[in-house]
């Protein structure tokens, strides 16, 4: 029996031969090939496209910054008001904002500006001020209104605080006028007497007499009312803002007005 199992013929492991023919097939060979020159060529492709995105997306910001408009320098003419230029060259927040970005060229009072001061329009409002959050904008607003109401309990109970208290109402609801108009006309009007009323006019023919510092009849003091003044057309301040929003409405400003009006 050993001489017998000595010459016997090796057999073959079918798992081996069947390993071999799907190694040694061409189709079987090629195909597993193709498959992995494509799957690894697709992710070279990826990044050149990523780059081109991100190239398309960095040239963004420079077109943006090429379309915007830079600011503008105006010269004050007579019988302009922020208010006034502001409307006619459309300023984003009004007189406001004009003053807010000319305010070292204007000075503290919004309503007094002289022919020949140069203002920038379209320019930006204070870099520092943009990374603050709300509650601290807040804060800062309350900080700043503080002395301003302060200071409007001190205006003297005369002419000049008369004025002076008028155009500080006025600067908050986009009045224009300047101190000296206001002075002239009313020196005009009424020789500076809040009691003053005409009896003898056309006016007071037709039942509203004109009354006040600036001589103010009834329909017009009741339609231009300012909010927040007293409705008694007597009172200094509501007939000074009441008459110059009539004369900024029909004139431009009370600057404007230089006999009756």
């Amino acid at each position: 029996m050993p001489a017998k199992g000595k010459h016997r013929r090796p057999k073959n492991n079918p798992l081996a031969r069947r390993f071999v023919a799907a190694g040694t097939g061409g189709a079987a060979l090629a195909l597993p090939m193709i498959g992995a020159t494509t799957a690894q060529a697709a992710p070279s492709a990826a990044p050149t496209a990523t780059h081109a995105v991100t190239a398309a997306v960095a040239a963004a910001p420079s077109a943006t910054v090429t379309a915007k408009a830079g600011p503008v320098t105006y010269s004050v003419v007579a019988g302009d008001s922020l208010s006034k230029i502001a409307r006619e060259h459309g300023v984003s927040g009004g007189w406001q904002k004009l003053y807010e970005d000319n305010r070292k060229a204007v000075g503290a009072d919004p309503s007094l500006i002289r022919p020949g001061l140069e203002l920038t329009i379209g320019a930006k409002a204070p870099a520092a001020r943009s990374s603050a959050t709300p509650e601290r904008a807040d804060r800062s607003a309350e900080r700043k209104a503080a002395p301003v109401a302060a200071k409007a309990a001190t205006y003297p109970d005369n002419l000049d605080g008369w004025i002076r208290e008028a155009l500080d109402v006025m600067a908050r609801h986009g009045i224009p006028g300047s101190y000296e108009g206001i002075h002239r006309n009313i020196m005009r009007e009424s020789s500076g007497n809040p009691l003053a009323i005409n009896n003898w006019d056309i006016n007071a023919i037709n039942g509203t007499p004109s009354k006040g510092l600036l001589q103010v009849i009834a329909p017009t003091f009741e339609a231009y009312h300012v909010p927040g003044t007293s409705t008694d057309p007597y009172d200094p301040v509501a007939n000074i803002t009441a008459a110059c929003n009539y004369a900024a409405d029909r004139y431009g400003s009370i600057d404007n007005v230089n006999g009756p009006y």
